[in-house]
């Protein structure tokens, strides 16, 4: 099973918000870019590898890289390489290729002749493995360092809004909208959409003291993460730059690990569907280029950026890896899907006209992702 490593769908958060300059440090970027990538490249093919051997196949080579064996070892039945092109991976199985010829004393452990079910289960654990990569990563950074979030301080307040008009000041800390008592900021937006044109009470703490008002929340257009304008109850509140950092003990770091890896999975397949639909724009896609420049911006800015980066393009290649086109590893599951209805696999000539669809399109999206990723290094 090959990982397609070279490109990914990048979110729109990401693309939008991030300016990365490419004259500096581009051996820095490039080496960020190379871990990064060798990371989620590993895991990946180390879920496919995994459950070939739990299922009894036999597995010929283990490569990170693509193209020709530079070096490795063979451990066991198994070589384990480095090959010359580092945009990608795969696990070479027995009898995963159609034309590939098994010998009468390998049948049992060929990839081909397992139960449908288990191949699909074996094609499914790489992107499988990107996800749980992900769901580790934030579960033990959560774990060692805690949960950052803003406080509830208030930093700036828009003149002629409901906070300012409540008499509200920036350094108050809001301590409670109505009867939900309020410790991080992230959960304000949440609670004031709740009471759109209503008069609530809300309780403050200003210079140590409790004090308590009414705001009536007021319906504004606002613009969410993908540029789309809405209409949200707001007070006009900004929040001041103070984080407070909240230990966590290990079933917490494990909820709000699971958490974070769900919540950037659900915003990446929301970001396919838009795209789809056109309400991103497609320059808003990311190629190898883009991501090397991001890479090194988050090294650049710290270890834990870049960790946490490393983590949201995990979800990124499992989601893509899932896209059902053929030559993916989505390709394969339907493929083997439309076999377990039809009780039959489908012909050999069938699925290599399917293959060659589907590596147009990969080709096609991977010269737009390469116009767009020299159109950023472009602009002024």
């Amino acid at each position: 099973m090959e990982a397609l490593s070279g490109f990914f769908f990048e979110l729109t958060l990401a693309a939008s918000t991030a300016s990365p300059g490419w004259a500096s440090g581009f051996l820095f970027k490039v080496l960020s870019f190379v871990v990064v990538l060798g990371l989620l490249i590993f895991f990946h093919e180390l879920g496919h590898f995994l459950a070939a051997k739990f299922f009894g196949v036999r597995v010929i080579r283990f490569s990170f890289g693509l193209g020709p064996r530079l070096l490795g070892v063979k451990v066991g039945e198994t070589d384990y390489c480095l090959s010359a092109f580092p945009l990608g991976g795969f696990v070479k199985m027995v009898g995963e290729g159609t034309e590939d010829e098994v010998a009468p004393e390998e049948e049992a452990r060929s990839f081909a002749n397992k139960p449908v079910w288990q191949r699909m289960v074996i094609v499914f654990c790489g992107p499988l493995f990107n996800f749980f990569f992900a769901f580790a990563v934030f579960t033990l950074v959560f774990a060692t360092m805690g949960q950052m979030d803003l406080t509830n301080e208030i930093g700036e307040i828009k003149p002629g809004y409901p906070a300012a008009q409540a008499g509200l000041r920036p350094g108050d800390k809001i301590v409670q909208i109505g009867a939900t008592p309020v410790s991080r900021w992230k959960e304000l937006p949440e609670i004031v959409r709740r009471y759109p044109d209503q008069a609530v009470p809300l309780v403050f703490e200003r210079e140590g003291r409790r004090q308590q008002t009414v705001v009536t929340p007021i319906r504004k257009p606002v613009k969410n993460i993908f540029g789309e304008e809405t209409q949200e109850a707001v007070i006009g509140i900004t929040p001041a730059s103070r984080v407070v950092t909240r230990q966590l003990g290990p079933w917490e770091a494990i909820l709000d690990g699971g958490l974070q890896t769900w919540n950037i999975t659900r915003m990446t397949v929301i970001s396919l569907v838009k795209l789809i639909e056109r309400k991103i724009p497609l320059e808003t896609l990311g190629g190898p280029i883009f991501i090397a420049q991001l890479a090194g911006q988050q090294a650049q800015e710290g270890w834990l950026n870049l960790i946490f980066f490393t983590a949201l393009l995990s979800v990124n290649l499992g989601i893509l890896n899932l896209l059902p086109i053929p030559i993916l590893d989505g390709g394969h599951i339907f493929f083997f899907a439309v076999e377990a209805v039809l009780r039959k696999p489908l012909s050999l000539k069938a699925r290599e006209r399917a293959q060659q669809v589907g590596m147009f399109i990969l080709i096609v999206l991977m010269v737009f992702v390469f116009y767009n990723d020299i159109l950023r290094l472009l602009r002024p």
